[in-house]
């Protein structure tokens, strides 16, 4: 069943009740903690969250994420576009308790109150998918800080070494 946009505030246990679906775009400048990593927070996310029972009646949370995001190139500072991808899976707990008993293929969400906030979660995931070291596959760096003149005269410049390279010349000869 789906119910439309991703709403702020949820009860994963009830909407997992009615195996409710959100889908829809979550803003970038609604996420702080995400956007403190990129070069802007314009642009969105586009993001689909169901929550339902499992066969053990656990209440999950699952879901995809995906987008573009600018990030600053590593290696030459300037801003790079980066698609991200990330994805939900989540049970419900209500005590640390509960969080260590889930099974090790769903990560806990632990309840504080009756209500959580969706766009948090999102943002969390979303943040582990960014790449630690964003880079243009293409990009031009600086690689020489001097003008060009400057390298030709260092080229130019004779060997220090070369004396005694003359001096080996005159021994082996003798």
């Amino acid at each position: 069943m789906s119910y439309g946009p991703l709403p702020k505030k949820v009860d994963p246990r009830k909407l997992a009740e009615r195996e409710a679906v959100f889908q829809g775009p979550a803003a970038i400048a609604d996420m702080p903690r995400l956007a403190s990593f990129l070069v802007d927070d314009s642009g969105s996310i586009d993001a689909e969250v169901s929550f339902a029972k499992d066969e053990q009646g656990l209440r999950v949370l699952s879901g995809k994420m995906h987008g573009t995001v600018s990030m600053t190139c590593q290696r030459c500072l300037e801003p790079v576009d980066v698609e991200i991808e990330a994805t939900l899976n989540l049970a419900v707990a209500l005590t640390e308790q509960q969080a260590e008993n889930l099974p090790r293929y769903y990560d806990p969400l632990i309840m504080e109150t009756d209500e959580i906030e969706l766009l948090p979660v999102i943002e969390d995931e979303l943040m582990l998918s960014l790449p630690l070291v964003p880079y243009h596959d293409d990009c031009s760096i600086q690689t020489s800080f001097g003008d060009v003149e400057t390298a030709r005269t260092q080229e130019e410049k004779p060997n220090p070494f070369s004396v005694l390279a003359q001096l080996k010349e005159k021994a082996d000869k003798s």
